[in-house]
């Protein structure tokens, strides 16, 4: 009996499955069934393919907790400000050592909330404020530890279904030195003859082997290459340079430069740059438009490099209206942006339309990072401009910005845009697609990317 009913059940089940539609309307519709319970959907979307995370800040994807440990082991002190800092501690200063955390929870508390996001709204501060105050506070516990933090992010992004990561980080330190040195007299052909007659190279040759160092200590964290390897060791990694653009335009035009030049380098594992810090600071503003023509001129002269660019993470009343209605145009006519960071105030752009319409025509993207977005600027729901990019066909994927900082990570983002944003699967599968579709990587690995993607589209949408 039973070896006659199983068949005709198996037989009557693939008939009902087939009638129903595809395997991703099968999957979209059951996605619909469960909008109501976000718990629901974080289960589904913590098993979702998610291709990959474009804009991730290294010094940022850190847990506070993984810091605390660090600055443990260093024997480092923190003070009254839950600021880090080198041992010897000075108790009449205020300061203990970081270890009395792990004996004190009141302090690990207090250090947590500090060195992230959670709880900002009792902190006294903006988020805006609180959040860039953060890595000054922490920044001196995760020094020296770039390994430790590759193997904590790709371990998360293993475990989240992310594939591919972008990471932003400053490999080296010596064309600060030599910008500051050199200085800048708005002359870009003398001051790039000063930097290469005084060892720019040199800081090329610098970053790609901290960044070497920081991958084999990464391997051997997560045992990559060994039967007990993490998942982790799967993740896809490339870097760009990030710029600190809140320095003097001499140190930022060094900047600049070896991050193309480190990008020129196929073996520093560098495909682009990035210009990071707020924004809204004294010298980004300034110097905004003066960043954008230093690209300019070094674009044409190295042309492997591939740019991303924070521009539009502004909302009405950080900055005067002015100050909102040309950055994400220049970032993308004269700053040769592929991608764009955030792109919030899009709409406060002077011609909005048309920059619309152009950046759609050029493919340029946006990095969508809904987490960052509402803590930092008070961006949410309808306020974001995500949906406009996806009416005016502008690609789209999400992002995690800092997860650490922002006690966040991909799968939480997904759900923030099915919550907030009201997105659906099919929406966000297309993400996911773009993720990978305008990543940095070559044409070969990017290739293999998109497949092993697709493939896991499949095998996920079965057991719907």
């Amino acid at each position: 009996m039973q070896k006659v009913f199983f068949p005709l059940f198996h037989a009557l089940a693939m008939l009902s499955l087939a009638a129903s539609g595809s395997s991703e309307q099968r999957t979209a519709r059951y996605f619909e069934s469960i909008r109501n319970s976000p718990s629901q959907q974080m289960a589904f979307l913590l098993k979702v393919p998610k291709g990959g995370d474009l804009h991730s800040h290294l010094s940022g994807a850190v847990y506070a907790e993984s810091m605390i440990q660090w600055a443990a082991d260093k024997g480092m002190c923190v003070n009254t400000a839950m600021v880090a800092s080198p041992p010897p501690c000075d108790s009449t200063a205020g300061q203990v050592q970081a270890k009395t955390a792990f004996s004190n929870s009141v302090l690990y508390r207090q250090m947590i909330n500090a060195w992230s996001m959670r709880a900002w709204e009792y902190s006294g501060q903006t988020g805006h404020d609180h959040f860039f105050d953060t890595f000054g506070k922490f920044g001196a516990a995760n020094s020296g530890e770039t390994g430790k933090m590759l193997a904590e992010v790709a371990a998360r992004a293993a475990r989240g279904h992310v594939s591919y990561l972008e990471l932003m980080l400053t490999p080296e330190g010596l064309s600060m030195q030599l910008g500051k040195k050199i200085g800048w007299d708005s002359n870009f052909v003398e001051t790039l003859r000063a930097l290469e007659s005084h060892g720019i190279y040199d800081a090329v040759t610098a970053g790609t082997q901290s960044i070497k160092t920081a991958e084999a200590q990464k391997d051997s964290i997560l045992k990559c290459g060994t039967t007990q390897a993490d998942a982790g060791c799967s993740v896809t990694i490339r870097y760009l340079y990030q710029v600190l653009r809140e320095f003097a335009p001499g140190q930022v035009f060094a900047q600049i430069t070896t991050g193309f030049l480190m990008a020129e380098d196929t073996t520093s594992k560098v495909v682009g740059l990035n210009l990071v810090q707020a924004e809204d600071g004294v010298n980004s503003m300034k110097n905004f438009s003066l960043h954008m023509h230093m690209l300019d001129y070094l674009r044409v002269i190295y042309s492997k490099a591939h740019i991303s660019l924070h521009a539009g993470e502004l909302a009405p009343g950080l900055v005067p209206p002015e100050g909102m209605t040309f950055h994400i145009r220049e970032s993308v006519l004269i700053g040769h942006a592929e991608r764009i960071g955030h792109g919030i105030d899009i709409m406060h752009e002077s011609q909005p339309y048309d920059l619309l319409k152009e950046m759609a025509k050029r493919n340029v993207m946006v990095e969508i990072c809904l987490t960052s977005n509402d803590v930092i600027l008070g961006v949410r729901k309808e306020q974001h401009p995500l949906n406009t990019y996806m009416q005016y066909h502008v690609p789209v994927a999400l992002a995690t910005d800092d997860e650490g900082v922002s006690r966040s990570e991909m799968s939480m983002e997904y759900l923030k845009a099915t919550q907030d944003q009201g997105l659906g699967y099919v929406q966000l599968k297309e993400m996911a697609r773009n993720s990978l579709v305008h990543a940095f990587v070559s044409d070969g690995e990017k290739m293999r990317l998109e497949k092993k993607l697709e493939e896991d589209f499949r095998e996920f949408e079965m057991g719907y």
